[in-house]
């Protein structure tokens, strides 16, 4: 029996996500963001279909780069309107065992030791399901609602990041000894002073005299995941992620990200085979071939190309209404999110006109469509596994919850059967589930602080 593959569901708090204009398909429930049950009804769905978790997308400010201005992401709905993704992980608990949560939370513009409190919080009241997808924020828009001057430049943001996590590590996993805990009734002592330390953590960017405020959740750590793709976003992911989130548009391009990856792990001291790979795939599938390429027809239909056009241009950091549908898209070291500059202009040999871009950004952005029956779905998302060497994928949407019930319900059944996705979950943790073990490895720096 082949090895399973890993699954999340790619969404977020928001109408829109990375298909603009697909909340327009008759029967999408995109605008039931706000309602409480279609999210639990989600994370059904999702453990019903043995996903290792919901991994939710956030992003500060509004985008506003095309056309230089905010209008088109607000008509579009361009990840505008959205709330808080970690506010839904409770109730979303509530009604599951099993399924994780993938918070992403930017290292810009909030401080360690509020974060490591949050996600320890969520982990408790969890059992253990909870994993940071850690970012840095790229919109110029969101440090100035902050109250910055600016954006911070790039690889200061990845300084900064470096400096948020060793706090972090040092909050999670070195301020409270595993038996701190006594609660000894007769001597009316719950916490041994003795066994809860400062971290006494001075740096350029943070200074925080510790303890950490709770006491250890049973992952302690969250699951960490990270998507660098410009070097020194590669270099952080490779100090840090556990698993990482890979945006290519190719299986060569996401091929030589991989090996570029664990050779950078390995450079850091850690086991290169420890990282998990997710490429985002975006699967469109029905009862039959012809059916699942009708579906794809109609959702392209759908797409907003002003909406897509309003989204890259935030991505790239480049105005695309600038330039015409026919003119090439040109490399630039951007201060927003290189990884998908890299995508059109440096990743495979084909030059990417900006027509064309917005063209295949439209359903999923930067990440790869698969459209076929289950057994033709199956097929692919193997021979990714076999050719490029990836773990599992990042489903992303395309109609909501149409994606999800989608793959569930005919998609898996034939993963099953293939041995290629778990039948039921086996252990506690989300880490136990992804990574097959309670705690970060050993030779993670995240143990070694």
């Amino acid at each position: 029996m082949s090895e399973p593959l890993h699954f999340n569901l790619f969404t977020m708090n928001s109408v829109e996500h990375v298909s603009p204009g697909t909340w327009t398909i008759p029967g999408d429930q995109s605008h039931r963001y706000t309602d409480r049950e279609y999210w639990t009804e989600v994370a059904r769905t999702a453990e019903r279909g043995g996903l290792d978790a919901i991994f939710f997308a956030d992003v500060r400010g509004i985008y506003d780069v095309y056309g230089d201005s905010r209008d088109p992401a607000i008509r579009r709905a361009i990840q505008t309107p959205s709330n808080a993704p970690q506010a839904l992980v409770p109730a979303m608990a509530e009604v599951t065992d099993h399924v994780g949560f993938a918070i992403t939370r930017s290292t810009s513009y909030t401080h360690p030791y509020q974060l490591a409190r949050e996600l320890s919080t969520l982990d408790h009241v969890t059992d253990g399901r909870i994993a940071f997808n850690i970012v840095t924020s790229y919109l110029e828009s969101a440090a100035e609602n902050l109250g910055l001057e600016g954006r911070v430049d790039h690889d200061e943001r990845y300084d900064r990041a470096d400096e948020f996590m060793a706090v972090c590590y040092r909050l999670w996993e070195g301020s409270w000894e595993d038996d701190a805990v006594v609660r000894d009734r007769e001597a009316g002592t719950y916490t041994d002073p003795e066994k809860v330390s400062a971290i006494d953590f001075e740096g350029e960017y943070f200074s925080v005299p510790g303890p950490h405020g709770c006491e250890p959740s049973p992952q302690r750590t969250p699951v960490l995941y990270q998507a660098g793709s410009s070097d020194r976003g590669r270099e952080f992911a490779a100090r840090n992620a556990e698993a990482v989130f890979v945006s290519q548009p190719t299986k060569a391009a996401t091929r030589d990200y991989v090996t570029d990856m664990r050779e950078r792990a390995a450079s850091h001291g850690r086991d290169p085979d420890s990282l998990k790979f997710f490429p985002g795939i975006v699967v469109i599938t029905g009862e039959s071939e012809a059916i699942a390429r009708e579906k794809y027809e109609t959702y392209t239909e759908h797409v907003s190309v002003e909406g897509t056009l309003s989204l890259l241009s935030g991505f790239l950091d480049m105005d695309l209404s600038e330039l015409e549908a026919d003119q090439p898209i040109e490399h630039i070291e951007t201060e927003a999110i290189q990884g998908a500059m890299n995508a059109f202009t440096t990743n495979d040999e084909r030059e990417w006109t900006v027509g064309e871009a917005a063209r295949f950004a439209g359903l999923g952005s930067t990440s790869p469509v698969i459209v076929g029956s289950p057994e033709q779905v199956a097929d692919e998302l193997e021979s990714w596994r076999e050719e490029v060497g990836v773990d599992g994928f990042n489903l992303k949407e395309v109609t909501r919850p149409g994606t999800l019930r989608n793959f569930v319900d005919l998609v898996v059944p034939v993963l099953r059967e293939r041995g290629l996705i778990r039948e039921s979950y086996e252990r506690e943790t989300l880490r136990e589930n992804v990574l097959g073990r309670r705690r970060l490895a050993d030779e993670h720096p995240g143990r070694q602080m």
